[in-house]
């Protein structure tokens, strides 16, 4: 007999590729943190509203709490853990701005970030970005960009300090 309360799926996470039998209701964050042993992404509000556990999926932002494993099937994952390039830049600047203070949500935050520099390189518009223009990287962009992300301490003018930084640094800046 079938068992149809769970599915076999692949995920490259983090540049290591694993095959698991899970529940078809089962998180993408519970498979990440409880499965794979990967703490970075955080269970804040378990609704998608705080953005603590965002990671990328095919280089796009999710919520991960909401994410089903089985939907994430044959994607590419990344989550704080396996951030390079602009990752590493965030994250220094993140420390040496002060863009983190408890450091609960900063994974999510990352992870955020990184995937907003990548739509905004992509010329994807935000609710902000002027009709008819490409999008410019300032401050109210970037606050928009990171509304699904809450910082519980109130660091969001570091973190906004630190994007444009890394930005900059980038040459995603126009």
């Amino acid at each position: 007999m079938t068992d149809h309360t769970r599915s076999e799926i692949s995920l490259r996470v983090n540049e290591v590729t694993h095959r698991l039998a899970v529940d078809n209701r089962r998180t993408l964050l519970d498979l990440l943190r409880e499965d794979l042993g990967l703490t970075g992404p955080k269970k804040g509000c378990d609704h998608g509203q705080c953005g603590a556990c965002t990671v990328l999926c095919d280089d796009r932002r999710v919520v991960s709490c909401l994410t089903l494993a089985v939907a994430a099937d044959t994607t590419t994952v990344t989550t704080v853990e396996g951030l390079a390039a602009a990752g590493e830049l965030l994250q220094e600047a993140f420390v040496r701005l002060d863009g983190f203070q408890c450091g609960y949500c900063t994974p999510g935050q990352l992870c955020s970030a990184v995937g907003m520099l990548t739509e905004h390189a992509a010329g994807w518009p935000s609710a902000v970005t002027a009709p008819d223009q490409a999008p410019e990287l300032d401050e109210t962009e970037v606050r928009e960009r990171m509304s699904g992300n809450l910082c519980r301490c109130g660091a969001y003018p570091s973190i906004v300090r630190a994007v444009l930084e890394t930005a900059v640094q980038d040459g995603a800046t126009r």
